[in-house]
């Protein structure tokens, strides 16, 4: 890779005993940012998470038109609604629920909204959503095309959605199979369409369904009536979003690769505030770690995974939970023998290919990956140290870290990409390991 931006990985030099706390939620903290630009009042959002997808989203809504104050550690964010209006061209960075939940919100806009963001965004998908937007009646168009709608609606940024300040809403079918963010975004906005709406999926697939319960139960914690009682459709009735205050929980799934790091490494690793009941996808770690030859308690709020340094290969379905898997591909790597996970072809179309990425790195550390048509198989043990690409994908960062505690001469490329969701880890990582 020959790059000058490298990351030593540390080495944990015994087993860990360590209580990490992780700042909030990004996908509780990109949902509530979007709502609080509809609602029918101000919003305080307090313990937010402060990170690179945040500001973009943030920058999105102030681009619409919303008032938009944060706190100076950015933890707290009020939230002023006003209508939504065209300006600046919307930076969606590599941020798919800005990607994804901007959209929508800019139907609702007073005139034509350009989106574009960083490279890897102009290939992550976009059609299912601009399809939808366009069946609602709100044209959707390539930057240099005639803005009538007459021609093909885009399937990537950049776009620009002619938004004519309002939406009749109404009964639409999108195939969400490569994101459940598709599903999401229409449905934070839809109060706010004339009729509501009615979304029907019609793919063969729905991944990380805890996602979709999250933004359903977000939206009915602000007073919206949803009806999700039939698999694969949804009904949102038009009406008022609520304001008033709303706390964030802690991000779990940016918790996974502290609490792996006991089964790598040997130890114990403990993230307090561990929800009770959450629609978080983290909240299937401790099954996932058990698997792996964890041992994982609860109790008074804080989380505590044991690991003996020897990882047990598995085979796991990760439909619910995507977004673990680098972090569970970092453990398998270690793990000797074969293990699968399935449920994620998706992930084909993250931040990176997170599934080629896997395979590469894996293979660079000397292990053995394969793709699968909806997952990896892995056969792990006797890695070594390498210089590990990171793709711009702040996961993979994460991945490579689990692996260095175990094998020394990991390094790094562009660990800051972790800014993404946690712009600290380098620093969280090494307090971990009690070093300064």
């Amino acid at each position: 890779m020959n790059t000058p931006d490298l990351w030593p990985a540390p080495v944990a030099t015994g087993p860990l005993e360590a209580v990490v706390a992780v700042p909030g939620s990004k996908s509780l903290t990109n949902r509530a940012l979007p709502l609080a630009a509809l609602a029918s009042a101000p919003t305080t959002i307090r313990g937010a998470l402060h990170s690179r997808d945040a500001d973009l989203m943030i920058g999105a809504l102030r681009s619409l038109g919303a008032g938009v104050e944060v706190s100076d550690n950015g933890t707290t964010v009020r939230v002023v609604p006003q209508p939504l209006r065209a300006g600046a061209p919307i930076d969606c960075g590599l941020a798919g629920t800005v990607m994804r939940f901007v959209p929508p919100l800019a139907a609702l806009a007073d005139g034509p909204v350009l989106l574009d963001g960083d490279p890897g965004a102009r290939l992550r998908p976009m059609g299912p959503v601009l399809r939808a937007i366009a069946a609602l009646g709100v044209p959707v168009t390539g930057p240099d095309d005639a803005a009538d709608g007459s021609g093909d609606v885009p399937g990537f940024l950049p776009v620009v959605v002619h938004g004519a300040g309002r939406v009749r809403g109404g009964e639409i079918e999108v195939d969400a199979s490569t994101s459940s963010q598709f599903v999401s975004g229409l449905l934070l906005a839809a109060p706010r369409f004339e009729a509501g709406l009615t979304l029907h999926h019609v793919g063969e697939v729905l991944p990380s369904q805890p996602h979709i319960d999250m933004t359903i139960a977000v939206l009915r914690d602000r007073g919206v009536d949803v009806d999700d009682v039939a698999p694969g459709k949804w009904r949102v009735e038009p009406g008022e979003i609520s304001g008033g205050d709303v706390v964030i929980e802690p991000d779990l799934s940016n918790a996974g690769p502290f609490l792996a790091a006991a089964l790598a490494a040997g130890g114990r690793v403990s993230v307090p505030h561990w929800p009770s009941s959450t629609t978080q996808p983290g909240a299937l770690l401790p099954e996932f770690l058990t698997r792996l030859g964890g041992s994982v308690t609860l109790a008074d709020g804080t989380l505590t995974v044991a690991g003996s340094g020897v990882v047990q290969p598995a085979d796991l379905d990760l439909t619910a939970a995507g977004e673990l898997a680098p972090t569970i591909a970092a453990l398998l790597a270690l793990a000797p023998g074969e293990s699968r996970l399935t449920g994620i072809a998706h992930l084909r179309g993250h931040e990176t290919d997170r599934l080629a990425a896997l395979v590469t790195e894996i293979t660079r550390l000397g292990g053995h990956a394969e793709e699968l048509p909806d997952g990896l198989l892995i056969r792990g043990g006797a890695l070594h140290g390498a210089e590990v690409a990171t793709y711009h994908d702040h996961r993979m960062a994460t991945f490579a870290a689990i692996v260095g505690l175990a094998v020394p001469g990991v390094e790094i490329e562009n660990v800051g990409t972790t800014a993404k969701t946690l712009p600290d880890f380098p620093s969280m990582w090494q307090r971990m390991l009690g070093e300064d």
